[in-house]
């Protein structure tokens, strides 16, 4: 299976050179920049079990050809348009593996290639870049979902999935990756509502007088979501996330604070304005999201306006 991975970033980075560490057909498409520093130097990767550093195919956007099996798409959502363009001339018989959050992403995907041409993925991990350009895995957690979202592709993602084995992730194949994206999503909406409208991590918020009452506000709102859209969030699946949404002492913040300290753009429109959104479609009050989203506009257009004046 030859595999192409658009860029390589925290999520894109880290698990394709696990893969390549694990003997898979992986190049990485990346910009010419990018490129140059990684044909040189490597793609490091910096983790809490040691670092390493591989030495990965590299092409650009103008030298990819249509040559792969699948195409694995783990741009930020903003970036999705750019990232298209970007694959085009990759496009051939390849079936894409979106890692991006929220589900919007599905139907844009669907609309330019057709059902049969786009599975399921869902990533859990948090990295980031570093300035010196490697990739940082801040915890221990590591996995991938991945599953059908059409008979066509079903043998391709069981592929996919067997290949995975032997690389130093986790990773589970699903027929229902649909209810997995769901599961992420609240989740992730839960976590960087919170953790941006509060400016700190889930120990912290615990650690104050209403903290957990109203991050399982929060949650419910977005469990209440999922239930109106036909994917309910399971018991097992709830009492994983509000464990980790509610854990005293915890250090662990969504990537969108991360975002916004930093001064970045983030993925709030994304997660919590199309949560927000299907939520008051279907008659649901989505009060906390509808705060965390407008607390994150406000912040955008503070930042935007900033770099404007620059």
């Amino acid at each position: 299976m030859k595999i192409l991975i658009l860029g390589a970033g925290g999520i894109g980075g880290y698990f394709g050179t696990q893969l390549v560490r694990a003997g898979a057909d992986v190049t990485f498409l990346v910009r010419p920049k990018r490129k140059h520093l990684i044909d040189r130097d490597g793609l490091r990767i910096e983790t809490p079990r040691g670092d390493f550093t591989v030495h990965p195919r590299t092409v650009t956007a103008a030298e990819v050809a249509p040559i792969y099996d699948l195409v694995i798409l783990a741009p930020k959502a903003y970036d999705l348009e750019d990232a298209l363009a970007s694959v085009s001339r990759a496009q051939g018989h390849a079936v894409f593996l979106p890692l991006l959050n929220g589900i919007s992403h599905l139907a844009t995907l669907d609309q330019r290639f057709g059902r049969q041409r786009v599975m399921g993925g869902v990533a859990h991990i948090a990295a980031m870049i570093t300035a010196s350009g490697a990739i940082k895995q801040l915890t221990d957690l590591q996995s991938l979902t991945v599953g059908p979202r059409d008979a066509a592709h079903e043998v391709l993602a069981r592929a996919f999935a067997e290949s995975c084995k032997g690389a130093a992730f986790d990773c589970r194949y699903t027929d229902d990756i649909e209810q997995a994206l769901w599961d992420k999503w609240v989740f992730l909406a839960t976590l960087a509502g919170m953790t941006t409208v509060c400016q700190g991590s889930v120990g912290e918020i615990m650690a104050t007088p209403y903290g957990e009452a109203l991050t399982r506000q929060m949650f419910a709102e977005c469990c209440a979501v999922a239930r109106e859209s036909g994917h309910p969030i399971g018991r097992a699946a709830a009492d994983k996330s509000v464990r980790m949404l509610t854990q005293q002492g915890s250090t662990f913040t969504a990537s969108m604070l991360r975002d916004l300290q930093a001064g970045q753009q983030t993925e709030h429109e994304h997660i919590l304005g199309a949560m927000a959104q299907r939520g008051m479609e279907r008659g649901l009050p989505m009060d906390l999201i509808r705060l965390a989203h407008t607390h994150m506009a406000v912040r955008a257009g503070q930042l935007s306006r900033q770099s404007h004046s620059v």
